[in-house]
Formats: C-alpha cells, structure tokens, sequence
C-alpha cells in the first residue's frame, strides 16, 4: 500500500487552497495510505499573529517531524507570508532526508513572488537551498513559473490550473435563460471579503453610480470576513450606499452557492489580495455561466482574457469599476458571448478530472510508483 502524506489546509475555514487540497485527499482511493497534517487555522489571517498559532506552528512541525518517515511521498501546500513561510523552511528542515519525495503546490502567487525576489536576499537563497533538492514544484499557471526561474529546473517545475467543482456547471441552455432577463443585472463578488480583494473598491464605485444606473443592478456580496469588526463596518457602508439593492450574505456553502453563481450575470473579483493565484471564484462563475470582471494581478490572466471572458479593471480602481458596470449595462450581449465562452473553457480546462489526472502524473513521476487516485 502506497502512503503519501499530506500536509495541507483541508475545510474550515473555506479558501480556494483548502478547498483544493480537500479535492485531491479526498481522491485517493481507500487502498492509499494518506496521513495528514491540517494546516487550517481559525482566521484568515495571514502569518503567525498569536501566541495560540505558535503553539499550532510548534505542533505541526513536530507532526510532521513525527510522520514523515513513514511516507513514500511528501505533498506539501507551501505559504506565501513571510512568517509562513519561515514555518515552511523549518518543515523542509526536518524533512531532509526526504526532499526528493516531496512535491509543494504554490496556491497563490503573488506573495512568494516577493519572497523569492532580490527584496529578501537571504530569504530568497534559503528557500533556493531546498527548492532545488524537491521532487516536484507545482504552480497554477505558465505566469507563475517566473517566481521560481533560475531556482527549480524547469524538468521539476509543473503548471497545473485550479478547477470548479463539477456541481457548478450549468448548460448552454442554463446560460441562455438567464441572460435573456437582464433588468436588473445581478452582480456576484464571491470571496473572501480581506484586504485586498476588492469588495470596497466595488462597493465604493456602486456609490458613485447615479440612481438611474442603480436601479438597474442587484449585487450580491459573499465570503468571510477577517474580523466581526470588518464585518459590522462594511455593512454599515453597504446602509449608506445609494439606491443599489444590495445584499450581503456572509459565508455561502451549498445550494445557496450554487444559486447566487447560476443567477449572477457578472461575477466581479477586482483583487489586488498580496497573496492571490489563481481563483477558484473565477472558474467557478466560469461553469456557471457568468461574464467575470477582474484585474491582471498574480496568475489571473492565465485563464482570463479580457474581451473574451469579461472585462479588466484596474487594481483599487472604483472608477475603472464604475466604468465596467455602465459597460456591462449597455452590452448585455457582449456579456452572454463572454459567459458563453468561458462555460466551454471550463467545460474543455477546469474539470476536477483534469485537474486530479495532472496531479496524479506528477506524483507518479516523483514517487515512481504508481499511486491510484479516484476521478470522480
């Protein structure tokens, strides 16, 4: 029986990374041997920022101290804060003799980008130390590869896109009845709702709309926030913004998901996150047959082309926003191509087959033996 341990964030809380890593564990067929050491923490606060999440940092290490020789493979979700990723170098530490059996997944991008740039001189050249000694690196995307050139030998370093869960796919049909209702336009930011993201620029453009544009838009807003004050302060903005209905949901699972996704004509994730990759959110309103508003930011533009999935904004830009709403409201039918064309590509790209079947060539190319993993 072949045993593989993974050291990763599974559910809760809900991220695209711990959302990933539950995809792939759970893929394994029952006759694999899969030890796990959870990541997750209890925010979504970036870094060790208390006393209790040292005392996490101390205990993961020493399980993963404690299990790591008893795996034949080693697959390991990496941070991108600094803090984060000290953790990860003492993890490589203590997994030396082992190196050649671990593959790491990078799930953002942006914030490794900084680390692994001349800014963090010494930072940079230990992690190098280890990159170069892995089995396998695994990024989201061809952008992504440029944070680890000259580190990783291009033979170890793989690009392998994130997915929508196959529950999100509507049909072509699906897609056309939504669109031939657009009054009013109902637009979905489903995230996270941190710093960075982009749910206050959007919310600050909806403000600076006339009452005449208003009145023909819907949003919804969903995600957790990163504190009960963040909270209470954004929907106090939300009160005092203008004539938009708008409706905040906080944290969505399941149907009602399924349905803010399938009824949203435009899905709007204008992020400038420190830590982005390659959103889920975005293949997931993909499936569902959403044109996507967002920015060239991280490895976004690796599955987003603007004018053929949706429209670009400018990162912290409500008025690059305002101007992608106004857009949106006269262009209904630009809107459906869009929609259209991304439902294929996720249709053709962002399967969880496809994703899972990537996955599994590299482990098999690092451990040398076959590991069976389930396509559900």
């Amino acid at each position: 029986m072949n045993r593989v341990l993974f050291i990763c964030p599974l559910p809760p809380p809900t991220t695209g990374q711990s959302l990933a890593s539950k995809q792939l564990f759970e893929a394994l067929n029952p006759e694999v041997d899969a030890l796990l050491v959870n990541l997750s923490k209890e925010t979504f606060q970036q870094g060790v920022n208390s006393l209790a999440r040292v005392v996490e940092v101390v205990n993961i290490v020493w399980q993963v101290r404690r299990t790591q020789h008893a795996a034949g493979l080693i697959y390991f979700t990496i941070s991108e804060s600094i803090a984060g990723n000290l953790k990860d170098l003492v993890i490589y530490a203590v997994c030396w003799r082992r190196l050649s059996r671990m593959v790491i997944h990078l799930h953002g991008g942006a914030g490794m980008r900084e680390i692994m740039s001349n800014r963090h001189p010494l930072l940079r050249a230990m992690n190098a130390f280890f990159l170069k000694r892995l089995g396998a690196v695994i990024v989201l995307g061809g952008r992504l590869k440029s944070i680890y050139e000259g580190v990783v030998p291009p033979a170890k370093l793989h690009a392998v896109p994130n997915f929508a869960a196959d529950e999100f796919f509507v049909t072509p049909e699906d897609i056309d009845t939504k669109f031939a209702l657009v009054e009013p336009l109902r637009i979905l930011f489903l995230s996270n709702l941190l710093p960075g993201k982009g749910h206050q620029e959007l919310l600050a453009a909806l403000g600076r709309l006339s009452p005449e544009v208003s009145a023909r838009l819907h949003v919804d807003f969903a995600g957790g926030f990163e504190s009960a004050e963040e909270e209470t302060l954004f929907r106090e903005h939300v009160q005092a913004t203008g004539n938009v209905r708008i409706i905040v949901h906080g944290i969505v699972h399941g149907e009602l998901k399924r349905d803010l996704l399938r009824t949203a004509h435009v899905f709007c994730l204008p992020t400038y996150y420190p830590y982005e990759g390659q959103p889920i959110s975005i293949l997931e309103a993909y499936a569902s047959g959403c044109a996507v508003i967002t920015t060239d930011h991280s490895g976004i533009f690796d599955t987003f082309t603007p004018g053929v999935n949706g429209i670009e904004v400018k990162p912290r830009s409500p008025e690059s926003i305002v101007l992608a709403l106004q857009y949106a409201l006269t262009h209904t039918q630009d809107l459906l191509g869009q929609a259209k064309v991304s439902h294929q590509q996720a249709l053709n790209l962002y399967r969880p087959a496809t994703h899972i079947a990537a996955l599994q060539a590299i482990l098999h190319s690092v451990q040398k033996t076959e590991i069976k993993i389930k396509i559900q």
